[in-house]
């Protein structure tokens, strides 16, 4: 094996040669404390960056065991080891010549709290994932600059992140604390009867749509009425006390801007864990909730639609509903199945974003338009017994329709971004002022017909590329020669997410895939192969720019390819 001066020797010997030069480099140095693996190197300076990867002993490192001892504490720290070299990574970047030169990067994070394939520690070692752009002037490879980032730079960073003496303890401890907190929350919301928790004191508003932190200025910290207060005793922070969510069917009412769509969106994204500080971190969400939101012009392949659609015009089948262009009402309704499908539990609806002769049908309109002449069920005449047959609860934001109120078990009204309990106020205003709506729905919700996917209409290839991937932000991905539109899969929070999922559609398709098995049984066992081998079965190479994956997003994802077929 080489070793750092070998290294540098040999940066300083290709500097003025042609770009092509720089695959000498590859292969193992190792290191005064730490071993330096250049997987991969560039073509050019404009293409996407070479893959290094470190590996430091933790006799050198020495994390205590207790930082990682569970699951939870495991990846909290993966993250904050990633959150760590990312920071001192962008102080130490700095442009040196053409396209990417001078680049030093790891995986982006956000608020949450991710599994990434970036970090990895053990206690044998730790191992970090990043990305290098390795200095040229033009095509011409700038040897001295390469020499200083990868001899000098990489390991000042290697020095101040990955050591645990370099590092804040307190810090650290609190990061993978609030994280196994969190996570115990999770567990327990069912014991107590509920879906959500949010605790006293978060912070839900944002700084803006594209920026994520919490907000700073004019902030209403949340405060739970005390009808609805329930308390948690983490095994780290003790007792922590806020709002509990019961199952059932709730709606979140309210005047405009006083918070009802914030708390949705809050609790859409509690589903995650996040960062100490974010004031989000104790907001609790049953890990099988699913935003749903109307979703024109997306392609629907064979979904039973029946529950809400039936009676199309010219007999078209709602029983196997396909359509390239599925309108408002026929694309919530696939939403809604589909997550069914695959094991929803509580459902998330906002009225902004949901189709109006989806949601509701109301007396005036039942007398001008006969039932038989209507193809939509009012989702309004299906909530409860979604409830009563399946146990899938739902969360309403709902500011304009009365009508929901006959159908509520728990009304929170939000009220200058403090929530009010109104459910007995609703309930009287209900019994006072009935609607007289004859209800649509039937006797049961219908069935969840489950579907199998034709393996043949999944291709990834492009060109001569048997797989060809490419993620666009966090909304969209190009599968082979078909662009997947994500745009309002809303609980997509990382472009490595995406990535990964894209990653693991090919891989359903190689491993489980036989025109026999339904989705959710094909979804189940890659969920079940990442759990036990973690998210590396995913890629022929190791990878450092993946995050792990809902399988209801990894659901939504296989749902919107355009060439999909069923059975």
């Amino acid at each position: 094996m080489f070793n750092r001066e070998n290294l540098r020797s040999l940066l300083l010997q290709l500097d003025g040669r042609g770009y092509k030069a720089y695959k000498d480099i590859r292969g193992s140095y190792q290191f005064s404390d730490f071993k330096l693996i250049i997987e991969h190197i560039q073509g050019d300076p404009f293409a996407a960056p070479s893959k290094f990867i470190v590996k430091i002993p933790q006799a050198i490192a020495q994390f205590p065991d207790n930082l990682y001892q569970s699951s939870s504490r495991e990846v909290a720290l993966r993250d904050y080891l990633t959150r760590q070299f990312d920071r001192v990574a962008q102080e130490m970047s700095s442009y040196r010549g053409t396209g990417k030169s001078g680049l030093i990067a790891i995986a982006h994070t956000g608020q949450e709290v991710l599994e990434r394939t970036s970090a990895f520690i053990d206690n044998n070692e730790i191992e970090i994932r990043f990305l290098v752009g390795l200095p040229a002037r033009g095509r011409t490879i700038l040897g001295r600059q390469a020499a200083q980032m990868l001899c000098d730079e990489i390991p000042e960073i290697v020095n101040r992140t990955l050591k645990y003496n370099s590092l804040d303890a307190n810090e650290i401890q609190r990061h993978v604390e609030t994280n196994e907190d969190a996570d115990w929350v999770r567990q327990k919301l069912k014991e107590k009867g509920l879906v959500a928790f949010i605790a006293n004191s978060s912070i839900l508003p944002r700084r803006s749509g594209i920026d994520l932190r919490p907000l700073l200025e004019n902030v209403v910290a949340f405060q739970s009425p005390k009808s609805l207060e329930v308390e948690f005793n983490c095994p780290n922070r003790g007792i922590i006390k806020g709002l509990g969510i019961p199952t059932g069917i709730i709606l979140i009412v309210g005047g405009g801007y006083h918070g009802k769509s914030t708390l949705l969106q809050a609790l859409e994204l509690g589903v995650y864990n996040h960062i100490f500080g974010d004031g989000r971190e104790f907001v609790i969400t049953n890990p099988a909730a699913v935003k749903i939101r109307a979703e024109d012009g997306r392609s629907v392949a064979g979904v039973d639609i029946s529950p809400f659609i039936n009676q199309l015009p010219q007999g078209r089948s709602t029983t196997q509903f396909s359509t390239e262009n599925a309108s408002g009402s026929t694309s919530q309704a696939a939403n809604i199945i589909e997550a069914l499908e695959v094991g929803a539990e509580l459902l998330l609806v906002d009225e902004d974003t949901a189709a109006t002769n989806f949601m509701i049908r109301d007396r005036r309109m039942q007398q001008l338009i006969a039932k038989d002449k209507e193809p939509i069920t009012p989702f309004i005449d299906k909530v409860r017994q979604l409830y009563n047959d399946y146990g899938v609860s739902t969360i309403l934001v709902m500011g304009g329709s009365g009508d929901y109120f006959d159908v509520a078990d728990t009304v929170i009204a939000m009220e200058n971004f403090y929530p009010l309990d109104v459910t007995e106020k609703a309930k009287l205003i209900a019994k006072e002022n009935t609607s007289d709506r004859i209800s649509e729905g039937g006797e049961e919700f219908g069935k969840i017909t489950p579907r199998i996917p034709l393996s043949e209409t999944i291709d990834p290839s492009r060109g001569r590329r048997a797989v060809k991937l490419k993620v666009r932000d966090i909304d969209e991905v190009a599968f082979g020669t078909e662009e997947i539109d994500l745009v309002a899969v809303e609980q997509i929070v990382d472009p490595a997410q995406l990535r990964a999922i894209a990653e693991a559609i090919v891989y359903a398709k190689a491993m489980y895939m036989d025109d026999k098995q339904i989705i959710s049984a094909i979804l189940a066992q890659v969920m079940a192969d990442i759990q036990a081998k973690g998210l590396d079965i995913l890629t022929e190479f190791p990878q450092g720019d993946l995050a792990l994956f809902r399988h209801f997003e990894f659901a939504a994802a296989l749902n919107r390819l355009r060439a999909l077929k069923v059975k």
